[in-house]
């Protein structure tokens, strides 16, 4: 693995959202096609609509969320946010934790994965919190690529859900701590 040194992490702005968008329209399609499901083209556009929505709420001065961007060579190459917890996290945690919010959207180009870009993501999206004085925060994913990756990263699940996107397919929560990071 060659790490991308020259990679620049900033706040998304409106000249990189085209580009952003893109960005989630190409990982998010690879991501369902590597769980075998990619045939799923509603849920693939909603996931995109999603993630649009959210940009633009944090474009037009929403605080609820943020979202940073990794670029190589003036290329949008990797994305993170960090914004108010998902629907799955709401329906299954909520009651057990308190989470200042939910780390989302990291996705980076397949051509540009297992280069470091997106733990420089990671490490820029904790710095921020830690200034902004949040304390914890949950992730979560039903991919299990990212499952791995996630459980390499922050640890052992905090919850599993066993079978909830169908046999044999869980979804993972995790509940971090800032400082531990």
């Amino acid at each position: 693995m060659k790490e991308c040194s020259n990679v620049t992490i900033s706040k998304l702005n409106y000249g990189d959202k085209k580009e952003t968008l893109k960005l989630f329209e190409i990982t998010i399609k690879s991501a369902f096609a590597e769980q075998g499901v990619g045939h799923l083209t509603e849920i693939i556009a909603e996931e995109v609509e999603n993630k649009m929505r959210m940009m633009k709420s944090f474009l037009e001065g929403n605080t609820e969320y943020l979202f940073l961007i990794a670029k190589l060579e003036g290329k949008v190459v990797g994305a993170i946010s960090f914004g108010k917890c998902g629907n799955i996290i709401q329906e299954c945690c909520s009651l057990e934790i308190n989470p200042a919010g939910e780390l989302g959207s990291l996705y980076v180009l397949p051509e540009y994965q297992h280069k470091g870009i997106g733990s420089k993501l990671i490490n820029s999206m904790m710095i921020h919190l830690r200034q902004s004085e949040v304390e914890n925060f949950c992730l979560d994913s039903g991919f299990k690529k990212a499952q791995a990756k996630w459980t390499k990263k922050f640890g052992q699940p905090y919850k599993v859900m066993k079978d909830y996107w169908g046999e044999g397919t869980n979804h993972y929560i995790w509940y971090c701590r800032v400082k531990d990071l």
